[in-house]
């Protein structure tokens, strides 16, 4: 038996009000968005002084007035004459392959054809 009383038992809470006051609950979904600004827009941060947007998924780095858009054409010229560059060597690559097989097919008929000439005069 407890020396104070009952065991321990809260007060009970009252029963709520009306959950909200506001006719905004009325309005149409399109005058609810201008009303409340549900109108985010997609997110943007600013990284070191990188400007990146999340677009479709991805986050797609913008020209922010750190990069020069000067610099930025410069750099894309300069990647395009890599790249063509590059698209010459491979070339290049494939036909010195091309011609080291046709060599390396040539010389062992060669080798064949004396091994071929050896065995018939050692026979005679």
């Amino acid at each position: 038996m407890p020396f104070f009383g009952n065991t321990f038992s809260p007060k009970k809470t009252p029963p709520r009000k009306s959950a909200s006051l506001s006719n905004l609950h009325s309005l149409d979904r399109s005058a609810r968005e201008v009303e409340l600004g549900l109108e985010y827009g997609s997110p943007t941060m600013n990284l070191a002084g990188q400007s990146l947007k999340f677009e479709n998924g991805q986050w797609i780095a913008g020209v922010s007035g750190g990069v020069d858009r000067r610099e930025v054409q410069r750099l894309r010229r300069r990647n395009q004459q890599l790249e063509e560059e590059n698209n010459l060597l491979r070339l290049k690559v494939d036909i010195l392959l091309d011609m080291l097989s046709e060599s390396t097919a040539e010389s062992h008929l060669m080798e064949k054809e004396l091994d071929e000439l050896r065995i018939s005069r050692k026979r005679k």
